[in-house]
């Protein structure tokens, strides 16, 4: 994960005693030489900040008042991004002699022990105001709102995702948005509760300690960024061990046709989706269609449009993103997806997101003997049948496979070879709807896990099977029985054409061979179909058994025209 921002509390983190020191100062100084983005996310109104610190040109964004106000110090704009207090609940907090008493633009603040009279204020009121404490500050704010609100608003006006920054604090009303950030640490002298959920503790206080965390962040960077990916590591199944990381690299899903690998990868995508990463899958045939609150470029009738498809990633809260590019030839996917990943690599290396990418049919998109991807893929995840013929430079960034079905220890072997590594050895699988998992940065060589499968039900692409193109290696080849023909149907409506089309001879070889349903279970992915069409494997009458494959096919798709 790439953390590419700084977000820090002012008082006892950046301040001690209100003042923040020359060394961290400096220290804030060197993160912006860097080029990295300052975000500051206070409790205090903008007024009290500027009357003790007077560095606001340090940050690219000011989140004030508990995450109710934005400021931007380059134009000095201020925003408010909650409702103001209502006046009755200021003037009944000044009748029961609340004092002190402080009103901004979207926060009323005072100090404990008034927290009970404000209670009964709000309650008189029949008000939905929220208390919120920070170490004795007694804070006021509209429902919803606190400093994650705010930094989210903040990073979205930035074109930024919270799981690429740093957050650090202290108290409890930073809990909110350092869970929301990539990686959280917590100042020596914060409270035992923030220091228990973050992900570290620096050694020094306040102002010393935030300097230390942006010495560790341009330093080593890795450190904080294996602790980010570890609190948002994705389980395969139930085994705590069997785990994708965004900074491992690349993951392969390999295994034949109609095994499971899309609905494994439909798995895995719904809980990147639950981690707050954003997603953009490179669908060559349409298989992700149906990946639930999935915003779709493209279909079997339209092209996909690679300005339409980074607009939508232009937002770092977009939904998952899948371009589909059926409407394209198969020739021209490779070339389409060569443009497409540049230009979204593009968009990585300016926002440092999407932060995961799935490449479906990576054979053909990253075909072996071509010229590799053209920019760094980095967190990905290549679904393949034959890990052999794909690029050699996607190959070597795979840190961990998921091989299924039957064949997957010589899925493992394939691989290796490709690689020109040593052939692990692979424990017999002890029982079905198991995936063999291997890690290659375990020392532990492949094993057999069990896999959670998608929560949403698996749907069959209609529009894919029935209208458009598939590639030549799932085709179906009408040959008959002398091997005479070679007539290609790549959907579902041509294969009932030439069906209609070649003689009886022809059609009962191949219905006999129980051609059609190994096609149907194989290609199309349909047991159902495949189950209906073995039942006709005997039949010699050949006209009965075409219309009765015809009825088949029209009442599961779109009626082939």
């Amino acid at each position: 994960m790439q953390l590419i921002a700084l977000a820090t509390d002012y008082d006892g983190t950046l301040a001690h005693h209100g003042l923040v020191d020359g060394p961290t100062i400096a220290a804030l100084e060197r993160l912006k030489s860097a080029g990295r983005k300052l975000l500051m996310v206070t409790g205090r109104e903008l007024t009290d900040l500027q009357r003790v610190f007077d560095r606001f040109d340090l940050f690219d964004l000011i989140v004030a008042e508990n995450g109710s106000l934005l400021y931007f110090p380059e134009n000095r704009e201020e925003r408010l991004v909650s409702t103001a207090p209502p006046p009755e609940l200021v003037a009944g907090l000044e009748a029961r002699g609340v004092s002190p008493l402080s009103v901004g633009r979207g926060i009323v603040a005072t100090w404990e022990p008034n927290e009970g009279a404000v209670l009964e204020t709000i309650q008189e009121l029949g008000l939905e105001w929220q208390i919120i404490f920070n170490k004795g500050a007694v804070m006021v704010l509209p429902p919803g709102v606190n400093k994650a609100t705010g930094l989210e608003a903040a990073l979205a006006d930035m074109g930024f995702s919270p799981l690429n920054v740093v957050g650090i604090g202290d108290a409890e009303n930073d809990h909110a948005f350092l869970s929301a950030c990539g990686a959280s640490v917590a100042v020596a002298n914060a409270l035992d509760a923030v220091k228990g959920t973050a992900d570290l503790v620096t050694p020094s206080d306040h102002g010393a300690g935030v300097a230390e965390a942006i010495e560790t962040m341009l330093a080593e960077p890795s450190q904080l960024a294996i602790l980010a990916a570890h609190r948002r590591r994705v389980l395969v199944g139930p085994d705590a061990d069997a785990a994708i990381l965004p900074d491992q690299g690349t993951v392969l899903i390999a295994g034949s046709s109609g095994l499971g690998k899309s609905t494994l990868a439909t798995a895995l995508l719904e809980k990147l989706q639950a981690q707050g990463f954003q997603l953009c899958v490179l669908d060559p045939e349409g298989d992700y269609d149906d990946l639930e609150g999935a915003v779709v470029i493209g279909d079997a009738k339209h092209e996909p449009v690679i300005h339409e498809a980074l607009a939508v990633l232009e937002k770092p809260d977009a939904p998952p993103l899948s371009i589909n590019m059926l409407g394209l030839s198969v020739q021209e996917r490779p070339g389409f997806f060569r443009e497409a990943i540049l230009r979204v690599c593009e968009l990585r290396a300016a926002k440092a997101r999407p932060h995961w990418l799935l490449v479906d049919e990576a054979h053909h998109m990253l075909p072996a003997g071509g010229e590799g991807p053209p920019a760094e893929l980095g967190p990905a995840i290549l679904v393949t049948v034959h890990p052999d013929k794909i690029a050699h430079q996607a190959l070597e960034a795979v840190k961990v496979l998921l091989a299924v079905g039957p064949q997957a220890g010589e899925v493992v072997e394939s691989f290796c070879k490709a690689v020109g590594a040593a052939v692990p050895f692979v424990p017999p699988a002890p029982g079905e709807d198991m995936v063999l998992f291997w890690s290659r940065a375990q020392k532990a060589g492949p094993r057999w896990v069990h896999a959670d499968p998608p929560r949403q039900e698996h749907k069959r692409h209609t529009r894919k099977y029935a209208e458009g193109e598939l590639g030549e290696d799932k085709s179906f080849y009408f040959r008959g029985p002398d091997g005479a023909l070679n007539l290609r149907a790549q959907n579902l409506r041509l294969f009932m054409q030439i069906a209609d089309g070649v003689d009886d001879a022809t059609w009962l070889h191949h219905l006999h061979r129980g051609d059609y349903a190994r096609w149907f279970r194989e290609a199309i992915k349909d047991d159902g179909l495949a189950d209906e069409a073995q039942v006709l494997q005997d039949s010699q009458d050949a006209p009965t058994t075409r219309a009765a494959m015809r009825e088949m096919i029209e009442r599961r798709y779109t009626a082939p025209a």
